[in-house]
Parts: structure tokens; sequence; C-alpha cells
């Protein structure tokens, strides 16, 4: 089921947090309330000054709230208050979700990590890597290479599988990708994306380097491949519906419910050169594993004490201990020869492991806790999970302009909280 490095991994890392939390009572750092009004103060200034309509943070510890606030407005237009119902765009956020949806079939012996990606979409087999040529006249050409190892289940959930967004970089590849519109097309299913992902070449060899894009999104296929289910109706009988997340869809079929809906400034839609921030009023085929979901941080909120309490809540069991802690292990160390791209979004002091970022090093200045684990979503959501302190926390805004700026300041000022 899992591989022996990653297994060995895992267990040092869930050893280590149970010993830690077992042995250290006093290591665990709580909030000052000078530190959290200064959190506060750092959201209300962002509105004040025009750069976010409204936002709201989650602070939950040891299984209570420690902090929670509205802030601001849901949409400049209709000026109602942000509230605990609000729908947000999760974008990159539904990634976890949908990692711990395959961990599941994982468990349940259906999926291996190390399964070749082929088992379940045969024309993986087939793909091939696009590499730039110069010629003497230095044009260049894109010349399709043969495999050198199969893409596996871990390549997609760690995104080393060679396949790219296509929404940066300036080479040949990236431009196929992006010229065949697959990070804004509302129009396929997941079946059908894939399709179209095999007719394109990969980035890079698989296992090579870490290049964010549309591997998640081939997870969800893959998952309702084993399923026989949609991506959602699977999701719904096996996560959604028991941890009662109810708002948790791909977009917001009811109509009223549509005033719940988180806009940004209007002037900040943007995400990419291929896309700007959806109407998720519309209905649309595409259940993106990826980057599909929009939900409430309530609903969020319980999704993230599950992983707190490493793969239960309320008395029911998601995932075993040694699967979370697999997850939040460091899936692309040194030991991998995993190279990491001009957009290693997990930052310098971070690796990744299956569906997170995890942290691996002690940013300069601080005492931030190794283990820590998050994501975030181009929209401006993050949320993040610190072991050590027994803490998770939730960013919900949406603001895909100052996303970037707001999160490091914001983790910056409540581990300052915390005297960290």
């Amino acid at each position: 089921m899992f591989g022996r490095r990653a297994l060995v991994a895992a267990l040092v890392v869930l050893f280590g947090v149970v010993g830690a939390q077992a042995g250290s009572e006093s290591r665990v750092h709580s909030f000052t309330p000078d530190g959290l009004a200064k959190v506060s103060d750092y959201i209300r200034n962002e509105i004040a000054t025009g750069k976010i309509p409204g936002a709201i943070l989650l602070l939950q510890q040891h299984g209570k709230r420690v902090y929670y606030e509205n802030f601001g407005v849901r949409d400049v237009a209709t000026e109602i208050s942000m509230s605990a119902d609000t729908i947000f765009r999760l974008y990159s956020m539904s990634k976890p979700v949908t990692a711990v949806l395959a961990m599941m079939l994982v468990e349940e012996g259906k999926l291996a990590i190390s399964d070749p990606v082929s088992k379940y979409i045969p024309a993986f087999a087939d793909m091939k890597v696009g590499v730039e040529k110069k010629a003497e006249d230095d044009k260049v050409s894109l010349e399709l290479e043969p495999l050198k190892r199969a893409v596996t289940i871990e390549d997609l959930m760690r995104h080393t599988s060679g396949i790219p967004y296509g929404y940066y970089g300036g080479d040949l590849v990236n431009k196929l990708y992006a010229d065949a519109g697959l990070f804004d097309n509302k129009t396929l299913t997941n079946a059908e994306l894939v399709a179209k992902i095999t007719t394109l070449p990969l980035a890079e060899q698989p296992g090579t380097i870490w290049d964010y894009g549309l591997s998640i999104d081939v997870l969800g296929r893959i998952i309702e491949v084993i399923s026989g289910k949609s991506l959602f109706a699977f999701a719904k009988e096996r996560l959604l519906d028991p941890l009662g997340m109810k708002d948790t869809t791909f977009y917001v079929a009811d109509p009223a419910k549509w005033p719940r809906i988180a806009e940004p400034m209007p002037q900040d839609r943007v995400l990419s050169p291929m896309a700007k921030v959806r109407d998720i009023r519309k209905p649309l085929r595409w259940e993106s594993g990826g980057g599909g979901l929009v939900g409430t941080i309530g609903d969020y909120a319980r999704f993230a004490q599950m992983l707190v309490n490493r793969g239960t809540l309320d008395g029911r069991r998601y995932l075993k201990p040694e699967t979370i802690a697999l997850m939040a292990s460091d899936h692309v160390g040194p030991e991998t020869h995993v190279e990491r791209d001009r957009n290693f979004y997990p930052g310098e002091t971070s690796g990744y492991g299956l569906g997170f970022a995890v942290r691996i090093s002690v940013p300069a200045g601080t005492s931030w806790p190794l283990g820590e684990y998050r994501w975030d979503g181009v929209g401006g959501t993050f949320f993040f999970v610190d072991p050590e302190d027994d803490l998770f926390g939730i960013f919900m805004v949406q603001t895909p302009s100052q996303r970037g700026r707001i999160q490091l300041a914001l983790k910056t000022l409540i581990y300052q909280a915390m005297g960290r």
C-alpha cells in the first residue's frame, strides 16, 4: 500500500508529533489578547484601505475556537455583512479534500500510491515528454521523447507528474496547455478533461520536477474510475455528508443561496492570463478535484479539525493516523532527487506531501513549528494545520491579487500572537 521510504517517513512524523504532545504539554503555545488584537487590526486596515471587501478568520486550538471574527462585507455591490454562512470559492484548497478521498481508497486496498496512472487511465501509458530542441538557426522545435518511467499516483499527489497548468512560463509545452484551454473549461467532464490531457505532452519526465498543474484533477478522475461514481457523489457519500459539510459543492445551484456568495473587489477578478474568477452560480460539468470546490468556513473547519485529530471527528474515523502522517510528510526531499521549479509555491522552508505543503525548516527570525502543513487557493483562501500546537487556522477572503502578501503577513502575526 505504502512505499517503504514513505511509510518510514510517515511513522517518524506520527510518533514525533505524538511524543511531543504526550511529553511536553508546556511546549504548546497559546495566544495573547494583544497579539490577536494586532491580527484584527491588520485585517480591518486591509478593508479600510479598499484592498478587500471583507474576510473571516478562524483559529481553533484543542478543538475549541480561540479566535473567530467576521470582517467587512461579502460583496461591495450588495454591502451585505460577512457572516459564517458566506460561501467562498476554495480553488486549490480543493486539493487536500481530493487527496483525502484518494487515501481512503488506498486504505481500502483499491488504490496504491505506487500504482501507475495507466492502470486506471490506459492512455497514460502512451504519453510522451515534450523537449525543446534548438536548431543551428536558433529555431526552437518540440520533440517528443518516451517516458523513462510511468506516471504514478504519488506523482499526481505531489505534483511531479509533468502535467502543468500552462498559465505560466513561455516554453512550448506550457503554451500547448494554455492554448488547449483546460484550466478554465466548464464544458468538459472529468473524463473528457483527462482524455484531452492525454493528447498533450508532459512538461517533464515523471518524478523529476515539482510542477504545479492539473495532477489532482487527474486524481479526481481516477477516484471516479475506481468508485464508479462522479467525484462529487463519492465525496458527498464518504466525506462531505458525514462531516456535515453541507454547503461544500462545485457550484451554488440554489438561487436562495446566491446572496451568500463572497465576491472580490470589482477590479480584482483576474486569476491568470487564462482565467478570471468564475461565476459559481452557473452550473458546470467539470468537477475539478484540483480547484473547483466552493464552501463555508464552518464546513472547512470540520475538515481541518478531522486532520488535526489525525483522521477522526465526533467518534468517526475517516483515515488512520499513519495515513495522515504519510500525507503530511515531505515527498520531495533531497533523497527523492525531485527538483523545485521556479514556481515552488511552498517556499524555501517547506517541502510537499500528498496534498499539502509541509514545513521542514524554521523561517529565519521565527520559531514556526516544524511539521505544520497547509495549502491555499488562488482566490485568496488559506488554511494551516499545526500539530505541535494542536491548532488549525482558516482565512476566507476573495482577492486573487492580494492573496500572497496577505497570507504571509497574517501567518506572521498569528504566530507572533503565540510568541513564535
